[in-house]
């Protein structure tokens, strides 16, 4: 009983950060109006003021929004390109953010660019490696072997959240370092919104953190399973 409450509470505590992104991210997405532009006309103007040759504008899925590198593009949901919101304009500046930490080639850009890549394919074969334990432990029938399987996947996927987390000091400046002082300077919006603003940035900083604590309930959840 004690230990169901534990992994109870542990579970409420990883989930958490995900939730609160995500509310925070919906709670600022009513269409403002009176803002002078969307999310898309944002990032296309700061790219012109920053002069940020060769990066362009496009949309991507929803809750995707993101800068790629190798393609040198700022990618938006659609809500998020199209929208007069906070969410839309303070999501717009953070990529583009990147964008400058690219354009600039700030060393804080590497973390990116060295471990984001390591991170998707470790949590993405730890969790293939589990898919395929089924046909392994048919083929091996040996329980150490099984055992090993498991650890790996387990180590991979674990490893993959850690990963997640050396870019964090990336997001941040992406966030507070380019996108609040832009935003602020530029007088994109007024001083009524800051905090709403400061939190949506910091909902977008804290978006890969999130994710990565997610993985650990994720591989919490297999060990659960693999115990029974």
């Amino acid at each position: 009983m004690i230990f169901a409450v534990i992994a109870l509470i542990l579970a409420l505590l990883i989930y958490l950060p995900s939730f609160w992104v995500k509310r925070v991210m919906r709670a600022n997405s009513v269409e403002l109006p009176n803002l002078p532009g969307t999310g898309g006309e944002l990032a296309q103007h700061l790219i012109k003021r920053f002069e940020l040759d060769g990066i362009r504008v496009e949309e991507t899925d929803p809750f995707r929004d993101h800068f790629d590198p190798h393609n040198k593009t700022v990618r938006l949901g659609p809500a998020n390109l199209n929208g007069k919101s906070l969410t839309a304009v303070a999501v717009a500046a953070h990529e583009v953010g990147h964008a400058i930490q690219y354009h600039r080639k700030e060393k804080i850009f590497e973390l990116r660019s060295r471990y984001l890549p390591k991170a998707h394919f470790l949590a993405k074969a730890g969790i293939v490696l589990m898919w395929a334990l089924p046909l392994i432990a048919f083929l091996v029938r040996v329980p150490f072997a099984i055992g090993i399987v498991i650890a790996a996947s387990l180590f991979l996927q674990l490893a993959g959240a850690m990963a997640y987390l050396i870019i964090l000091p990336e997001e941040w400046d992406a966030s507070f370092n380019k996108a609040l002082p832009i935003l602020i300077e530029g007088e994109y919006v007024n001083t009524e919104q800051l905090p709403a603003v400061r939190r949506v940035l910091q909902a977008a900083a804290l978006t890969y953190f999130s994710a990565a604590l997610a993985n650990i309930l994720h591989i919490g959840r297999w060990f659960m399973l693999m115990r029974r």
